[in-house]
């Protein structure tokens, strides 16, 4: 959802993506057996609500826990992003992929 909302926004990019493209990007990434969605199951809410017990969460930061709940949800511990919100999280080891 983060890639559908980033690619498609017209302040970010001077061409963005339609929603159709930004979908189809997505779906040729799934084709690959190691990428999978993460999705909330049991278990989610107790965790989101320890980050964000850890890190004070509102605004921008509401989704970026959101994400990182579902990363350690998952037992997801690496974060390849540009998003120096996500070092917030203690658990995540975030790596820039632009450097």
């Amino acid at each position: 959802m983060s890639y559908l909302r980033i690619s498609t926004h017209p302040a970010i990019f001077e061409r963005p993506l339609t929603p159709g493209e930004a979908m189809t990007n997505i779906e040729a990434l799934l084709e690959h057996p190691h990428a999978r969605f993460l999705a909330e199951e049991e278990g989610f809410w107790t965790i989101y609500r320890q980050l964000t017990a850890e890190v004070p969460t509102r605004g921008n930061v509401v989704p970026d826990a959101h994400l990182a709940a579902l990363l350690k949800l998952h037992g997801v511990r690496t974060l390849y992003t540009h998003d120096r919100d996500f070092k917030k999280f203690a658990f995540l080891d975030v790596r820039n992929p632009l450097i």
